[in-house]
């Protein structure tokens, strides 16, 4: 289906391109050509290790109109930049530069309301003040590490992530969940690893982008070049971390507009059409 196409949603096209065929799972090795080059050389990827793509109408509307696209910021440490150097070195302050490097000339406005050591029920009462106060045109939601930690049932975590999303999406608010962070130490721990596929659960049925930063650190963890992407606790994520998170959330978010609306909501983009 073809929808009205800005000049930045066309240079979107042209970036994101060369990721199209990155499809299989996450592997020790993979081939140069799979990775996704548009992110920095430490941060570098397979697609198919960083996202699951749906459509971000709210956003679209937004650059339709050429007008600034309103970002909410919401988690637990991830979000606050626990572990970073400054609070420009945290996810959110890098996002909303790599956004504007994407979108030139549309004002980006990212308002980090993180806040240390929440649980997605803790995040869900306050997301809808929240709301209220940012006016986001999306809500990226990093989630899921603090429930693993405190063994909060799955099948509850899974019903608050899902019956949020759902009152987001009525609010006409676009969504995109981040998974929790890797570390080796919790590779083998199975509430952990069943959080983290609720996550992949609810984003596939409400039909929301996914970026899969398990997989995504897990992949970097495991290559000869990794520099190293904690903070000296060995779980929060250092300055280099911050960095890859912040790309990885901003390559999920530009990919995920080139999806269109009617067609399917996982998988490699379908390249607009030409007006």
């Amino acid at each position: 289906m073809a929808y009205p196409i800005t000049a930045s949603l066309v240079a979107l096209f042209l970036i994101a391109a060369p990721a199209a065929q990155a499809q299989g799972p996450a592997a020790a090795a993979v081939p140069a050509e799979n990775l996704d080059t548009s992110l920095s050389p430490q941060c570098r990827v397979p697609g198919s290790s960083l996202y699951t793509l749906a459509p971000l109408r709210g956003v679209k509307r937004a650059l339709r109109e050429n007008r600034a696209v309103h970002v909410l910021a919401i988690g637990s440490s991830s979000t606050v930049g626990v572990g970073a150097s400054s609070p420009q070195a945290s996810y959110p302050a890098r996002l909303a530069g790599e956004l504007e490097r994407l979108f030139p000339g549309i004002a980006i406005d990212v308002v980090n309301r993180g806040m240390s050591g929440e649980s997605a029920a803790a995040a869900a009462e306050r997301m809808r003040n929240a709301v209220a106060e940012v006016d986001p045109d999306l809500v990226i939601w990093q989630v899921g590490t603090n429930d693993a930690l405190a063994r909060v049932d799955v099948d509850g975590f899974r019903s608050t992530l899902a019956d949020t999303v759902a009152w987001l999406k009525s609010h006409k608010v676009d969504t995109v969940i981040v998974d929790p962070q890797y570390t080796a130490s919790l590779a083998k721990d199975e509430h952990y690893q069943s959080i983290v596929e609720a996550i992949g659960t609810v984003a596939r049925e409400a039909r929301v982008p996914l970026v899969r930063r398990y997989e995504a650190m897990r992949y970097l963890a495991g290559q000869p070049s990794n520099s190293g992407f904690l903070s000296g606790d060995r779980f929060h994520l250092n300055d280099l971390g911050y960095r890859c998170m912040a790309e990885h959330v901003a390559r999920a978010v530009t990919v995920s507009l080139l999806q269109a609306e009617s067609g399917p909501d996982q998988g490699a983009p379908e390249p607009p059409k030409q007006p």
